[in-house]
């Protein structure tokens, strides 16, 4: 299974593949995850690819690391993310909601400034 150009990010891509097998079974409960490596040669992709994956597993809920052992299967996958990834969430909506606020202001302030350099002459 190669990475497809498809248009879809290549993390992505290994995100629903692995999330797949993990629904399928094929990867059980408890399972542990292959190593990086392995994933780099399967996918046929860099190490900063398989841990972008890899991390989306993680705040899904669906994986769980251990310091040192590896990344393994949630014994009860979580339907929904953990408390800390809401929190999270939600303080990057904030943050959205006020860097558009701020885009807005200065686009305001651009076109003010344009109508004031670039006036019609009368």
């Amino acid at each position: 299974m190669m990475v497809e150009k498809s248009g879809r990010p290549a993390y992505l891509q290994i995100v629903d593949e692995l999330r797949g097998q993990i629904r399928a079974g094929s990867l059980p409960p408890g399972t542990a995850l292959p190593s990086i490596a392995q994933l780099c040669e399967r996918f046929d992709v860099s190490a900063s690819v398989v841990k972008a994956a890899i991390s989306v597993l993680r705040t899904e809920g669906v994986v769980i690391g251990q310091q040192g052992k590896g990344v393994f299967v949630r014994e009860t996958p979580a339907e929904t993310p953990e408390p800390e990834a809401s929190e999270a969430t939600a303080e990057i909506l904030d943050q959205l909601t006020q860097m558009r606020q701020s885009l807005k202001e200065l686009g305001d302030r651009l076109a003010a400034l344009e109508s004031a350099v670039f006036q019609e002459p009368k």
